[in-house]
């Protein structure tokens, strides 16, 4: 499967640390459109699946957004991101 490289860098990071969030994709990758991205790759058949988290903000106002992870395959069809 070709991935272009906003989708390569993002599979990169999710392989190395697990799970990101927008603001983790704006500040590491510089992807202002992380859902975007996560749809294409979905659409390519990536298995990422989505969690909502729940924090408190610099103001003490309670937030809720969402962490992206890559479900890895337990087969050997593993996806290799190049």
């Amino acid at each position: 499967m070709k991935y272009s490289n906003k989708e390569t860098r993002l599979m990169r990071y999710l392989h190395e640390f697990g799970g990101i969030t927008s603001m983790d994709a704006i500040k590491e990758l510089g992807d202002t459109r992380l859902a975007a991205t996560v749809f294409l790759l979905r659409k390519k058949g990536v298995n990422i699946v989505s969690t909502n988290e729940t924090n408190i903000n610099r103001w003490g106002e309670k937030v809720t957004y969402t962490r992206y992870v890559l479900q890895e395959e337990k087969s050997n069809d593993k996806q290799t991101v190049a």
